[in-house]
């Protein structure tokens, strides 16, 4: 992996504060009077930055040479332009509307030229072109982790997000989100023109076959959960239930922190990077979040348990903390995501298959099991879900036109 450096010469920072100002500053934060961050704001450098030169300051201190302490040399690599590819892909980065962050940028200079550079780096390559980023409003502090299961597996939170994702002049859609309670892994990330039955059988489906099955998921009170009828579960739960998964209920949205916080994820990323590359079609995005999810999965650094979530999940693996199963070898897995229902042979022969009626001979009054298939599709079963083989009477190949239920 190549590396790329910008560090400030410390003659630099002498020549342009003079030693005894950044002196004066650093001795205020050994005070405690000013922080870090305010220094490094007034000298216009990265908090990162100024913490190592204040070790350096404290150390010093401690040697009883702090009144006489000067910058010195860095001893550092001076700047070093980034090659022409990745200085067209910044400029093509940060001059969408709205503009990639500088972290999103640095993390995608890295998957697409496998190049390492720091986000304060592509700050200053900005301030220097003139395309830096306007000034972004704070927000609210995330809400702080309190727990995580030690298994892999033992609970994937799960969310859904509606946002304008393709700009402001168009619709919000929704994002459905999943994460790994122990490892931090993205397990899920999907767009989808609303929020349906059908969405979370396709979204599930998907996920599961990817990375196994849990034991349970952290969900909300919404009714595709929790049945308002004491002890009924709705369809998703019978659902899961047949493959052994349960559902664990967030009393509030803060509860579910660690899907909570991965939406701000998304919202800060998705939209800029959409109008980067011009895509505004729920197929075509989903091609690209997947890949972006999987390189934060691989190669991005969770500042909670400072690893790469999915160097947390292989290690929760090797340490056999994981309680994932393999998906049942089943001929109803097909239909198991399938939105289901019984329906009979009218007086007229006819039967009801999708958006239209069949007609089937000598069946009058008998019951068979309609299947309506997140792609589109709908299946006409012979015999009840889970008893003996599935028998297909008939199959309507269809498109996701429509998402209704």
């Amino acid at each position: 992996m190549v590396q790329f450096w910008y560090e400030k010469n410390y003659q630099q920072l002498a020549a342009r504060h003079g030693s005894e100002h950044v002196r004066h500053l650093l001795a205020g934060v050994r005070a405690g009077q000013i922080s870090t961050g305010d220094v490094a704001e007034a000298l216009e450098v990265s908090q990162r930055w100024i913490e190592k030169l204040y070790g350096k300051y404290v150390e010093a201190c401690a040697q009883g040479t702090g009144e006489h302490w000067t910058l010195g040399r860095s001893g550092g690599r001076q700047h070093q332009d980034p090659p022409e590819e990745v200085e067209k892909l910044w400029r093509k980065l940060l001059g969408s509307k709205p503009p990639l962050s500088y972290s999103f940028t640095a993390s995608e200079t890295l998957r697409r030229h496998g190049l390492s550079v720091d986000r304060a780096t592509i700050r200053r390559w900005a301030l220097r072109h003139g395309i830096a980023r306007a000034t972004v409003l704070k927000r609210e502090p995330a809400n702080i982790r309190r727990w995580q299961c030690e298994s892999v597996g033992a609970l994937w939170q799960l969310d859904v997000t509606p946002h304008r994702w393709f700009g402001e002049q168009n619709d919000q859609k929704p994002l459905f989100d999943m994460i790994d309670d122990c490892s931090r892994v993205m397990v899920g990330t999907r767009l989808y023109p609303r929020e349906c039955l059908l969405a979370y059988l396709d979204f599930m489906r998907i996920s599961f076959e990817k990375y196994g099955l849990p034991t349970c998921l952290y969900v909300d009170f919404h009714s595709f959960f929790f049945s308002a009828l004491p002890d009924m579960l709705t369809y998703l739960g019978e659902v899961l239930k047949w493959i052994g998964i349960s559902f664990k209920y967030a009393p509030t949205a803060q509860a579910k922190g660690k899907v909570e916080r991965q939406h701000l994820f998304w919202q800060n990323r998705l939209p800029a990077y959409f109008a980067a590359e011009h895509i505004d079609q729920i197929d075509q995005a989903n091609v690209h979040i997947d890949e972006l999810r999987t390189h934060h999965n691989e190669h991005e650094i969770h500042r909670e348990i400072e690893m790469t979530p999915a160097t947390a999940w292989r290690k929760a693996i090797k340490e056999k903390r994981s309680v994932l199963r393999e998906r049942p070898v089943t001929p109803w897995w097909l239909y198991l995501w399938t939105v289901r229902n019984t329906v009979k042979v009218s007086l007229d022969g006819t039967i009801c298959l999708g958006p239209g009626r069949i007609k089937l001979a000598n069946a009058l009054g008998k019951r068979f099991t309609h299947c309506r298939h997140p792609d589109g599709s709908f299946t006409l079963l012979a015999n009840d879900f889970g008893i003996g083989k599935p028998i297909v009477i008939r199959r309507l190949e269809g498109s996701r036109q429509t998402w209704s239920i």
